[in-house]
């Protein structure tokens, strides 16, 4: 293992995506985004993501010069079309949007279509709720899931973020979550180490539990909550893909290999401005995150970030064979 600094994780993404077909804006957006991912304990989203993305920026599956544009149908909507580039420069447009539309208005919607990953929901989320606001993002992944009792991949792992703002600088309430029992980028990340995975975490191709990566990935993710993993999947896609006019998680391409079309998935951020409810909206939020800190034992979600955060100023830890891997990428 090699340790990093923060910024030279995203010094060796940025250079990276710029040598793979890639305008420095966009590889500047998404090397931000991936190190936040590193930062807050993320890395199945972080630096592994690097040689699948670089992979396909060379194989134009994604756009890497692409430019998102935003059109406005109604007052409190925006629409974001990712032109089949990086999710992070779309996102960015969205977020700054978001976060003057939803004070004037007290509520405002961003959409985002033939889009690609969007990395840790999370991150995202917690950015507007920095800026005061509440946050919820729905996103749609290719096909990883099957409907419960069912055997061929329909959903994605299609995660679910919110975020709420705290008072007194506290960080922000954060729940993320991947509707499979755990994120696909883990898997990944397993295969990309040589390790097992435990059993109950994915099928394999024939719809037997397995415990090797890459049968996982071949096969199908095992939804949170059984079946009401996948019927929360299925609002997931008709929110994210379905309202927004993108591809369905079974019509989308990999976002892990450089064959086939662009992805071409959704998301959608809805934000609200407390403010615009009640007068009393923050400091309830605040009433029960203390309420749920309190037990002990209890964890309130989103409160280790800014801890993770620290930590990982004083450096990241990078695997050997995976810098090998990016050095000779575009090279």
């Amino acid at each position: 293992m090699v340790t990093m600094t923060p910024d030279q994780v995203h010094d060796l993404i940025l250079r990276t995506l710029m040598r793979c077909r890639t305008a420095e804006a966009n590889a500047r957006s998404v090397a931000q985004a991936l190190v936040a991912a590193e930062m807050v304990g993320q890395s199945g989203h972080g630096l592994r993501r690097v040689p699948s993305y670089a992979a396909q920026a060379l194989s134009g599956k994604v756009d890497g010069f692409a430019t998102p544009t935003a059109t406005h149908p109604r007052p409190g909507v925006v629409a974001v079309d990712a032109a089949m580039g990086f999710a992070y420069p779309a996102l960015d447009l969205a977020v700054d949007w978001l976060a003057e539309a939803a004070p004037q208005q007290g509520i405002a919607g961003a959409g985002i279509v033939r889009s690609h990953h969007c990395g840790v929901a999370g991150v995202t989320v917690e950015r507007l709720a920095r800026s005061g606001l509440v946050a919820l993002l729905f996103a749609n992944t290719p096909a990883a899931m099957a409907p419960w009792g069912g055997r061929k991949a329909l959903f994605g792992t299609n995660p679910i973020a919110f975020a709420a703002p705290r008072s007194g600088g506290r960080s922000p309430i954060v729940v993320d979550v991947s509707l499979s029992k755990v994120a696909r980028g883990k898997i990944m990340a397993a295969e990309q180490q040589g390790t097992a995975i435990p059993e109950g975490w994915a099928l394999d191709a024939d719809g037997q539990p397995t415990t090797d990566p890459a049968a996982a990935l071949a096969g199908t993710m095992i939804p949170m909550g059984d079946a009401k993993g996948t019927a929360l999947a299925l609002m997931v896609e008709l929110l994210a893909a379905g309202l927004m006019g993108a591809n369905f998680a079974h019509e989308a391409s990999s976002f892990f290999d450089a064959d086939g079309p662009p992805p071409g998935v959704g998301q959608v951020i809805l934000t609200l401005d407390p403010d615009a409810f009640s007068d009393m909206a923050r400091s309830r939020i605040d009433d029960l995150a203390d309420a749920m800190a309190q037990q002990p034992g209890a964890r309130l979600p989103g409160a280790r970030r800014d801890d993770l955060r620290k930590a990982a100023a004083d450096g990241l830890q990078v695997d050997d064979a995976l810098l090998a891997q990016i050095d000779a990428l575009g090279a």
